[in-house]
């Protein structure tokens, strides 16, 4: 499985909820970016990485990967906000180790792509997302298994007035 085949499924999404809630011509970045700020928020409370405070385990390893895959629908709708088409993920040498570094490395990502939309401050934090998911122990097909049934549960969403 290709990521690109994701990056169209997401296109469609967009597309969708784009005509049935009239915004077709809004500009979406601002809100898809605060979106995902909120999303990673989520995924990095269910991994409970940095709450040295608490002995209660992470959630379930299901949970935290339909989390990951909330965060890769916005990274991929914010690509195609910048005219992303086509996308290569490429190996990386992150020697990160550390989940909690790693959540505010995306953070810092996050926030530069903010400022400047370019291809390269998106291919950044695509990235070091997907890092983020191999130090979280999900495998390239356990993400695109997630991500297709997230997507038919984001569109049943959609069609009961989420």
């Amino acid at each position: 499985m290709d990521i690109n085949k994701l990056l169209e499924m997401q296109a469609e999404l967009d597309r969708y909820i784009e005509e049935e809630n009239g915004l077709k011509d809004k500009d979406l970045i601002p809100k898809k970016v605060l979106a995902l700020l909120v999303e990673i928020g989520e995924l990095a409370n269910e991994t409970r990485a940095f709450k040295f405070w608490s002995k209660k385990p992470a959630s379930e390893k299901q949970v935290i990967l339909e989390e990951f895959v909330d965060g890769l629908h916005f990274i991929l709708s914010l690509g195609l906000e910048i005219g992303i088409k086509q996308i290569n993920l490429k190996e990386t040498n992150f020697t990160v180790e550390d989940i909690t570094e790693q959540f505010l490395i995306i953070y810092k990502s996050i926030h530069d792509f903010q400022e400047k939309y370019d291809v390269s401050k998106y291919q950044s934090l695509l990235h070091h997302y997907f890092h983020l998911g191999e130090l979280l122990g999900f495998s390239y097909s356990d993400v695109v298994n997630a991500y297709f049934s997230k997507n038919e549960v984001n569109y049943q969403r959609q069609q009961e007035g989420y």
